[in-house]
């Protein structure tokens, strides 16, 4: 009931205060929950099975291991070296002198291998001065055997190891067909003790000559080229030699080493072939044995040289020169040449 224009008072409203003390109550709540949050965020761990919160004061004081990750080494592929192929050692020289038949009738093989051998000479320049072979040269006497050329590149074809022997300067033909070309005596063409002549190595005309038979022997196919009587004669009545153009002792070596130059010059389409060369104990000790023939020639165009010894003499070992004895008869070992 009003009275004079006002409502009486009824005192405060219950429900307001009420609401007040929640309302309180919940920013309390939501205080502690931001404050709870932040001290235990470093504790709180996310995984696939959920959230876990590990409180320290709840782990007895003790260091809870951390699980170890497991990591695949990097494995990184580096390209493996090509190995170095290791050459194969040579095998030992034993060269077995056959007929000129062995050529042509398909037996070398047999005979060589029945000697102990593994290699097969063929002599292709004989000292008179014959050729065993068809020949394009000028001054030597060719065989007139049809199809031989045929047959020597069948054999060289094969396994064999083949030999091609020549009897460089020691040649009856070329100074009894042309003066000129030999080494004179005082009453014409000198002679060795089998009345062999020699042709003059000082020729350039025979130089050239013999350079061109052993390039025709490495392109019919021969492994190696094999050099005898290779310089002035040696053997004989050597004082009876003049001394004139075709033979100065004072060039000998020089000449020599023009020869063996034209040979290199030669031989150089063929860098395969071998040259092997018949020398004597005398140059291989460093001496002078009259061939103009010396040690520092040999070691650097020779790639093998074969040497007469007495039996029991050991040969020199010499870096960089293969030296093989010139025996009568094979052996089951080492390396040896039979040239008779």
């Amino acid at each position: 009931m009003r009275r004079n224009g006002y409502e009486s008072y009824h005192g405060r409203s219950r429900g307001r205060t009420a609401l007040k003390i929640l309302i309180g109550v919940l920013l309390t709540l939501l205080v502690l929950a931001v404050a709870a949050l932040l001290f235990l965020e470093p504790y709180i761990h996310y995984s696939a099975d959920g959230v876990r919160v590990d409180l320290p004061f709840f782990q007895g004081g003790e260091d809870v291991p951390e699980e170890p990750v497991t990591t695949v080494p990097l494995q990184v592929a580096t390209p493996s070296p090509t190995p170095t192929p290791t050459p194969a050692p040579e095998m030992d020289f034993r060269g077995v002198l056959l007929s000129a038949a062995a050529l042509t009738d398909g037996t070398a093989q047999t005979q060589v291998e029945t000697a102990g051998g593994t290699a097969a000479i063929f002599s292709m320049k004989e000292p008179d001065g014959s050729l065993c072979y068809e020949s394009q040269t000028t001054l030597g006497a060719p065989s007139d055997q049809e199809g031989v050329n045929d047959a020597i590149r069948t054999l060289n074809g094969g396994e064999l190891y083949t030999v091609a022997w020549i009897s460089c300067f020691r040649d009856n033909a070329l100074p009894w067909n042309d003066r000129t070309l030999g080494i004179h005596s005082g009453s014409g063409n000198w002679r060795d003790d089998e009345s062999v002549r020699w042709s003059s190595p000082a020729v350039e005309q025979v130089r050239s000559y013999v350079a061109q038979v052993c390039g025709e022997l490495a392109g019919l196919g021969f492994d190696e080229i094999l050099l005898d009587n290779c310089g002035y004669p040696t053997r004989g009545t050597v004082s009876y030699i003049r001394s004139d153009e075709n033979y100065d002792p004072d060039t000998l070596t020089q000449t020599m080493t023009t020869f063996f130059q034209t040979l290199d010059q030669t031989l150089e389409q063929y860098p395969e072939v071998k040259v092997s060369v018949v020398t004597s104990l005398e140059v291989l000790s460093g001496g002078s044995d009259g061939s103009g023939l010396t040690l520092d020639l040999l070691k650097q165009y020779a790639d093998r040289v074969l040497v007469e010894a007495p039996q029991g003499e050991t040969l020199p070992a010499i870096e960089g020169l293969e030296i093989v004895p010139i025996v009568t008869q094979g052996t089951a070992t080492g390396s040896w040449a039979v040239l008779n």
